[in-house]
């Protein structure tokens, strides 16, 4: 969790607010991927990508 409240300082001080949704939609893929792992969603949600 101090990784995600460093995250928050770095972008308030820097004001990069634009970058919010970028590390949104990244942790989105990458959860979706990592649940997807053995499941028989697994090929359909590869064909996105």
């Amino acid at each position: 969790m101090s990784f995600l409240g460093e995250l928050w300082l770095f972008l308030k001080t820097r004001k990069k607010f634009w970058m919010i949704p970028i590390f949104l939609v990244m942790a989105l893929l990458g959860g979706l991927i990592v649940m997807s792992q053995g499941s028989a969603v697994a090929p359909f949600i590869y064909t996105l990508f």
